[in-house]
């Protein structure tokens, strides 16, 4: 089991059945969809930042809080990490210009 995998069944159990009083990811699950959602925002506000600006490390910490709260967001939409990665399989080996525009077509 890999690293986010590990992660994400953390955060699952958490929101399940872990103390708000003693579990961020349980403190996020009860304030609800609207502050997880502006949380991962914040994150990647922060991770833009520190490309510009800040160091290398500065911004591994950033990847890694957004990844966090990407993966706390997933959770509480009932959207597994599985589901994510097959979609960036899906994707491998395709022009990301030619993705974006069966995209556009398809919405179109």
């Amino acid at each position: 089991m890999d690293t986010l995998t590990r992660l994400e069944t953390t955060i699952r159990q958490r929101i399940v059945s872990a103390d708000s009083g003693k579990s961020y990811v349980a403190q996020l699950h009860a304030r609800g969809l609207p502050v997880i959602a502006r949380k991962l925002g914040e994150e990647a506000v922060e991770t833009v930042i520190a490309a510009l600006s800040g160091s290398d490390e500065e911004l591994t910490g950033e990847a890694a809080d957004i990844l966090f709260h990407l993966i706390v967001l997933l959770a509480e939409k009932g959207v597994p990490l599985a589901d994510v990665l097959a979609e960036l399989d899906r994707r491998e080996g395709t022009s990301g210009l030619d993705e974006k525009a069966s995209r556009t077509q398809q919405e179109g």
